[in-house]
């Protein structure tokens, strides 16, 4: 069994008299794709925020590769390898598509047209190849979604945390970016994905942890995760959990 790359002891946030995470415990072996589901409101990208240090958690440790890295900044985090997208997909508005992409090439390549380089084969193993040069208005919500990926891959990260990434996609939409995913992971970047997609969790997830209200519930396979009658209770519901049963979906 590969060692987790990822691995948070005890987390918990508070916002004044709110308790958003309590006592998680959670950990992200190297080379897989773990995914974190739950309601909405459950905690997800608030763990997210506090993995990557755009938050303190009041309570708890996180580890990375080792290291305690509770608290660092986004910056130092990127450096060691550490990315994340966002929910919300706020590109560079003036800039083309390859331009925003190469903001994050410039991590370890301080030379533009290095950058740049690096910008378009991030950009190809994503799908946007043909699309260099557009502006990003011009993109629709599935190229977005294709960007916000390729920026987050463009510092080259070890450990790369995905917050919906398929939100606000059609099924077709989502069946294309399925193996992109994979291709990412094949490569060895490990993965945690937050996602309410549940045949992409299904084709991708290795591992399932479940987030309800601020506490990990359950974790395990995809399908054990199905059969759990909390989660049914919590989150799934009893279709979801029948196509999780059933096992992973051909993309």
């Amino acid at each position: 069994m590969a060692e987790p790359l990822l691995q948070l002891d005890r987390v918990s946030k508070r916002f004044g008299g709110l308790l958003a995470l309590d006592q998680v415990l959670f950990a992200a072996e190297t080379g897989r794709i773990t995914a974190l589901i739950g309601p909405n409101g459950a905690g997800k990208t608030t763990l997210f925020s506090i993995i990557t240090g755009f938050q303190r958690p009041t309570a708890g440790v996180v580890v990375y590769d080792g290291s305690d890295i509770t608290g660092s900044s986004p910056h130092k985090l990127a450096r060691r390898g550490l990315a994340r997208t966002f929910q919300i997909v706020q590109p560079f508005a003036r800039l083309t598509v390859r331009e925003n992409i190469a903001v994050g090439s410039h991590l370890h390549c301080p030379a533009r047209h290095d950058a740049l380089a690096a910008a378009a084969k991030v950009a190809e193993a994503v799908g946007l190849g043909g699309q260099f040069d557009r502006p990003v208005e011009a993109l629709t919500v599935a190229g977005r979604k294709r960007l916000e990926l390729a920026r987050a891959l463009a510092i080259e990260p070890r450990l790369l945390l995905l917050d919906e990434v398929l939100a606000g996609l059609n099924p077709s939409e989502v069946r294309d970016m399925v193996p992109v995913i994979r291709a990412i992971a094949d490569r060895g970047v490990t993965i945690v994905m937050i996602e309410h997609v549940m045949q992409a969790v299904i084709s991708l997830a290795e591992h399932v942890f479940v987030l309800s209200q601020g506490r990990i519930i359950a974790e395990g396979s995809p399908q054990r995760i199905a059969s759990d009658a909390r989660v049914v209770e919590a989150y799934l519901g009893r279709g979801a959990a029948q196509r999780m049963t059933a096992g992973p979906a051909n993309d």
